[in-house]
């Protein structure tokens, strides 16, 4: 089972990866951006289903910053179990 965890920068935080990255697309051509946040994503593969609020508790004090990042959590969709 795989989950994937973004951490992304909170919207009140300035990102100064964010504004370079930002500027570079505009000096590539790109005028029409108008701002970009720099986040991660981990995928994590388990043998077993991880424990749902065990794994919160990680994203919250290992993965990220809860400071100045959040994070999101995205489970896999249910298999479809229509014939």
């Amino acid at each position: 089972m795989k989950v994937r965890v973004v951490v992304m920068p909170k919207q009140s935080v300035l990102d100064p990866q964010g504004v370079a990255v930002r500027n570079a697309l505009k000096d590539a051509g790109l005028e029409s951006v108008d701002s970009v946040r720099v986040g991660k994503v981990l995928e994590l593969e388990f043998t077993t289903p991880p424990d749902e609020e065990r794994l919160e508790e990680i994203c919250r004090d290992l993965l990220s910053n809860p400071v100045i990042e959040d994070y999101a959590i995205a489970y896999p969709a249910a298999a479809n179990t229509e014939p």
